[in-house]
């Protein structure tokens, strides 16, 4: 067999021994990753350990076949310094959107702005990482066409070099809850005092119990930002608009149980509003008059037209 590949494709016995052992190494490691992986999957159910046993085998086999090989195939990998170089001069010479990227994945290992299972936003993306590697990581998308922050089912793979080009938002990291509010208009004719009341104590049932929690919370995050909340329990602010007495409801959540509290708390809303005849939400609507039945003087009278003046502010408006 050496003397038939030496002669018909030229290659020497020495060449022979480098890709015969190049061979079985890369079989002898992908045969020993899978039975490791296995043992582990089978002892192993939690996703998210099985998770980091696959990464961590991956890059642990993927050293040890580059200093195999290297040492196989280049006599000078023998000494670390001589390694060293090699690999410094490899980077040296590789393309910037690589080398950004591997800087980028040593960036996210070591500093940890996020993990696998955090909630982020990175370059107009929002999704939970649910994978890291050496050149990208994969988002689950939400948001988009879909409201309230919820899976849009398709799966974006984004640089790691965007962790320096780009402000990430992290859901999940330093203060674990978010501010959510809910707004409510009603119309100005309504009893806004007790609107009021009444999304107050709405507020109070859907958020309150997280308040003791966000309070250690955030005493653990100040260790590490300047985070200074002086009022973590719900609130309900009041201000007017064109079309009515905006209502807003304010309070804690943790980022993945935005929409849930958001319907429970309309369907609140709408249930005791509607036991409340003096409180009606404000809508669009729309208003015409008859100028001579109403008394305006633009039109000559018996004309019996429908007119309004550019000038005359409607009754009712709502958004």
């Amino acid at each position: 067999m050496r003397d038939w590949l030496q002669e018909r494709l030229g290659l020497s016995p020495a060449i022979q021994d480098h890709l015969l052992v190049t061979v079985v190494a890369i079989a002898g490691l992908w045969l020993l990753d899978r039975i490791i992986l296995a043992i582990v999957y089978r002892r192993v159910t939690d996703a998210w350990t099985r998770y980091r046993w696959r990464k961590t085998i991956t890059y642990l086999f993927l050293a040890i076949g580059v200093l195999v090989l290297g040492r196989e195939w280049f006599p000078g990998f023998k000494t670390l310094t001589t390694f060293l170089g090699l690999v410094s001069a490899g980077i040296a010479i590789a393309l910037k959107d690589p080398l950004t990227n591997l800087a980028g994945w040593a960036f996210i290992v070591w500093r940890r702005p996020f993990e696998v299972g955090d909630r982020v936003e990175i370059g107009g993306h929002k999704g939970d990482v649910i994978d890291i590697r050496l050149f990208q990581f994969t988002l689950n998308e939400i948001g988009v066409w879909v409201d309230a922050d919820q899976s849009t089912g398709r799966i974006i793979h984004i640089p790691n070099g965007k962790i320096f080009t780009d402000p990430v938002a992290n859901y999940d990291r330093g203060f674990s809850y978010i501010w959510n509010e809910v707004p409510v208009v009603v119309t100005y004719e309504s009893n806004w005092k007790r609107a009021k009341e009444i999304l107050t104590a709405i507020a109070f049932k859907h958020a309150e119990h997280l308040t003791a929690q966000a309070e250690q919370d955030l005493l653990s995050a100040s260790r590490q930002y300047l985070i200074n909340y002086t009022k973590l329990t719900p609130i309900v602010y009041t201000s007017a608009v064109d079309h009515g007495i905006k209502l807003s409801v304010r309070y804690l959540i943790e980022p993945r149980r935005r929409r849930g509290t958001v319907n429970a708390i309309w369907e609140d809303i709408l249930t005791e509003f509607a036991k409340c005849p003096d409180i009606d939400l404000a809508y669009h609507t729309v208003r015409s008059f008859r100028t001579t039945e109403e008394g305006k003087l633009t039109m000559r009278p018996g004309s019996g037209r429908s007119h309004r003046r550019r000038d005359d502010p409607p009754t009712q408006e709502d958004s």
